[in-house]
């Protein structure tokens, strides 16, 4: 069974039909706020919204795996979705979080590739979800979608560079310091709903290193932090840090 049918079903069953299912306009309404439909009329969207399955994943739900085959577009509406690999010897490294109003998935025909690579819900997500064949007929319809998703390929190909890069050359108390500051640009400085854990992740290493580090940085007053939640208080000495 393909992943658009297996998620179509699952919303089917959580949703009964005459309650809880988004309508067309709501639907639509997600995807006006995409950033590769930003262009598209409203009789344009609703045309892609009735190609189109919706569902929600609870937090920690891997919806996508190495071993699926076909190609699907993700489009995400709502919540944080992290895109992993597994190394040989078992250990997580988060290679991109994706926010809402942006789309991820395995579609050769863009170049967009999930090869080795999981997809979570880090927290409960709102996705919307194309086939290949709908997406294809999409790009050759609208040049204006297909140079969007260009831009969209570069930008993520410049994220996942930087983050490797990050990885290969900065220390790890660099790595967490600019991962904070990156986070933090997404929340108006607080952090939530994040673990030492995804941390460790995020920046290649182990929790109790996070850890560590993250009392450090609180003794030197420049974050102050509770169960799953950061509050950046010295931006530049981060910053600081972040660049060393």
């Amino acid at each position: 069974m393909s992943i658009l049918s297996r998620i179509s079903r699952r919303s089917a069953a959580k949703q009964p039909a005459s309650s809880g299912r988004p309508s067309l306009t709501t639907k639509v309404s997600y995807l006006s706020d995409t950033d590769i439909f930003r262009d598209l009329s409203s009789q344009e969207l609703s045309e892609i919204e009735r190609v189109t399955a919706m569902s929600t994943c609870r937090k920690g739900k891997v919806f996508y795996t190495p071993g699926e085959t076909g190609e699907v577009l993700f489009i995400l509406k709502r919540g944080r979705v992290n895109l992993y690999r597994i190394n040989p010897d078992g250990k997580k490294l988060i290679t991109a979080t994706i926010g809402p109003g942006t789309v991820f998935g395995e579609m050769s025909l863009v170049g967009q590739g999930m090869h080795d690579t999981f997809a979570e819900a880090a927290e409960e997500c709102t996705l919307c979800v194309m086939s290949g064949v709908d997406v294809e007929h999409l790009l050759l319809s609208k040049p204006r979608v297909a140079l969007r998703f260009m831009e969209l390929i570069v930008s993520r190909l410049h994220e996942v560079e930087a983050r490797m890069e990050n990885v290969a050359f900065k220390s790890v108390p660099a790595r967490l310091a600019a991962f904070l500051l990156q986070l933090a640009d997404q929340g108006e400085g607080q952090i939530v709903g994040v673990s030492h854990q995804d941390l460790a992740d995020m920046v290649g290493t182990y929790r109790e290193t996070v850890t560590r580090i993250l009392n450090e940085f609180r003794s030197e007053g420049y974050i102050d932090f509770g169960r799953l939640n950061v509050t950046v208080v010295k931006r530049d000495e981060l910053d600081a840090i972040a660049g060393g």
